[in-house]
């Protein structure tokens, strides 16, 4: 207790130090919260420890030049929701080197220059989105070698300088979004010439882009190598039919309108693209054969569900070698798709990025189970009908006797054995005769013949000693 109070005081010695904690902001160890304050400026006083400063929901209309010095340990800076136009040259000129997040979304832009970002060189993300941006300078991000996401999207962007992005210049640079903006065409040669990790991040759905089969074939081929930007939203990715805002179409639902597009089959060069087949359970590598050679290389695999892997790995089934090389444990089918290794010279500062594409399918041992179950469920029926059709419908040999008819319809046969089973048994009725022993009944066999003598039928009766009449029995006394 008494050392948390120590911490506390000295906490507070520090603030009153360094600067005080600005009226109605909240300071909380290195943070610096003045969120919905009001505020036309910065605040005068801020602890030179601040590693996160967020201004948002203010009323800034600009940032004057020295505002941010002595924040030498800021990397996050949330300026979101203000009424800033325009950065004035040398706003992060000796300070916030180390500056890695910054917020200036939802604001007034209209222009992005060249030296806003000029000295944040260890810049990382920057969002850009919900201003009114119409022009992106080529040089605006330049030196940003660090940079990892750029978001951009609802805007008024008509065109974006892509080629000043091309090549080893950011080789970190995995999500670039440019969606919800009034872009009417790609050029498509600066794109294709992206590396293959910014490719697969560069969003464009919600464009006004002009129907066009390179258009078209360019968004395939993403679809077909299962990249997010494309996959994730193929109902906002839309285009104008002649250009003509009314007629805009979902080209990934409505494709009969490029039936007649010839689509060129466009695939990396051999030694970037590798296919891979594998069965599920089994342990597979992924090999990173890259060119570059070199001590300070680093390597860095992204997931088909763009999951990073860096070394040595995310979890038990999923690691990564020293030399670069990914395995997956214990391979699984929804761990089929592309994947991307980035490869770094951190001395030369140049980066390579290869692409493998792997498909994990069951073995037959692994599907068996389906069908033998299968098969066993369906003799299980068949038995089952068998065993009914056995017990209610099997043909009754002896209908006659054993559903006998009315005397008057009786035929002659079983008239005659009935007369002689009746005549045949004694005082007291069936009871008393079965009560005899067994061994002076006999079996009476019926045979019918075409003889008669006096008109009447001849019955043959063939004593068979210890035996028991199936159907009708009597006792006959012996000869």
């Amino acid at each position: 207790m008494i050392c948390t109070h120590g911490m506390l005081l000295s906490s507070l010695l520090l603030q009153l130090a360094v600067g005080g904690c600005p009226t109605g902001c909240l300071c909380a160890s290195d943070i610096l919260n003045c969120v919905s304050q009001g505020l036309e400026q910065l605040p005068s006083q801020m602890s030179g420890s601040t590693a996160t400063l967020d201004l948002s929901h203010n009323r800034l209309v600009r940032i004057e030049e020295g505002s941010l010095e002595g924040l030498a340990r800021l990397n996050t800076l949330r300026l979101a929701h203000n009424r800033l136009s325009g950065l004035l040259p040398g706003t992060f000129q000796n300070s916030s080197r180390g500056l890695r997040h910054l917020d200036l979304s939802s604001n007034l832009l209209r222009v992005v220059e060249h030296h806003y970002f000029q000295n944040l060189q260890a810049l990382e993300e920057l969002l850009l989105f919900n201003n009114r941006i119409v022009r992106v300078e080529s040089r605006a991000l330049v030196g940003l070698k660090h940079l990892h996401k750029v978001y951009l999207s609802h805007n008024r962007l008509t065109d974006f300088p892509f080629f000043s992005i091309k090549g080893h210049s950011h080789p970190f640079l995995h999500t670039l979004d440019l969606s919800s903006n009034r872009l009417p065409k790609l050029p498509l040669e600066d794109i294709m010439a992206l590396p293959i990790s910014m490719q697969s991040g560069l969003f464009l759905h919600n464009n006004t882009l002009t129907c066009d089969c390179n258009m078209y074939g360019l968004f395939r081929r993403w679809e077909r190598r299962g990249f997010g930007c494309v996959t994730d939203f193929q109902e906002q990715h839309t285009c104008l039919v002649y250009g003509e805002i009314r007629a805009s179409v979902r080209f990934f639902r409505h494709s009969r309108f490029f039936e007649n597009c010839t689509l060129p089959a466009q695939s990396l060069p051999e030694d970037l693209e590798t296919s891979l087949l594998a069965f599920a359970g089994d342990l597979v590598l992924l090999d990173c054969r890259t060119s570059m050679k070199g001590k300070h290389m680093s390597y860095l695999w992204v997931s088909p569900s763009q999951e990073y892997i860096a070394p040595p790995g995310n979890n038990r089934s999923l690691g990564m070698f020293p030399n670069g090389s990914l395995w997956i444990l214990a391979a699984k089918t929804e761990d089929s798709g592309v994947y991307l290794c980035m490869v770094v010279d951190r001395l030369q500062m140049r980066n390579e990025t290869l692409e493998v594409n792997l498909t994990v399918i069951l073995r037959r041992s692994q599907a068996e189970p389906f069908n033998t179950g299968f098969t066993t469920l369906l003799g299980c029926a068949v038995s089952l009908v068998l065993v009914l059709i056995y017990l209610y419908l099997t043909p009754c040999r002896c209908w006659c006797c054993m559903h006998p008819l009315p005397p008057a319809q009786l035929s002659p046969v079983c008239k005659h054995t009935a007369q002689s089973a009746a005549h045949n048994t004694p005082p007291g009725g069936v009871e008393r005769a079965s009560r005899k022993p067994a061994s002076n009944k006999h079996v009476v066999f019926l045979e019918p013949t075409k003889e008669a003598q006096n008109g009447q039928h001849r019955t043959s009766v063939a004593p068979q000693p210890n035996s028991i009449a199936s159907v009708f029995s009597s006792s006959v006394p012996k000869p």
